[in-house]
């Protein structure tokens, strides 16, 4: 899709078409649709990321807690967006051993108790070494530093994403 035919959209379609964006937030478009046109693809993704800089913090927290551990239980299930599950794939999280997958699975655990959400990294461009790396490290953060964190990577996993969408 090309960013003239998604400004064009009615406003359903349009929320419809980045409603997962940021994931299983279509809150995050809905308040961005009577900003259009976007002049280009950054524009669209500063508009969002604002949205979400000035949403209140329990927001931000829900759309935190959208995310999916890697390599956690819906993965298994096979309960996560399509573009979660592509997103784990390029990473190769799907392939871990079954040492890697414990280790992940331990620091999923650990960084739930800890700051009460899920740990979120951009994983594209990371091996499963770099992750359990990021995992470990982060893990000793400061909940505050966390929070803006996560908010930090969701912003980058939205960039991909709209980038993957909309054609330029």
């Amino acid at each position: 899709m090309t960013l003239d035919q998604l400004n064009a959209l009615d406003h359903a379609a349009f929320v419809a078409q980045l409603g997962g964006i940021f994931e299983h937030s279509p809150w995050v478009a809905e308040r961005v649709v009577a900003q259009r046109p976007f002049a280009d693809t950054a524009a669209l993704h500063d508009a969002m990321c604002a949205v979400v800089d000035t949403a209140s913090t329990a927001e931000q927290l829900t759309l935190i807690r959208a995310h999916p551990q890697l390599a956690g239980k819906a993965a298994i299930r096979d309960e996560m967006t399509a573009a979660s599950r592509s997103e784990q794939h390029g990473a190769g999280l799907d392939q871990c051993s079954p040492a890697e997958f414990a280790r992940i699975g331990e620091l999923n655990v650990g960084y739930q108790q800890r700051f009460g959400f899920p740990f979120i990294l951009a994983v594209r461009g990371h091996s499963r070494d770099s992750i359990i790396a990021n995992m470990a490290q982060r893990l000793h953060n400061a909940p505050e530093h966390e929070h803006d964190e996560a908010l930090r990577q969701i912003a980058r996993i939205a960039h991909l994403r709209l980038s993957d969408l909309i054609e330029e």
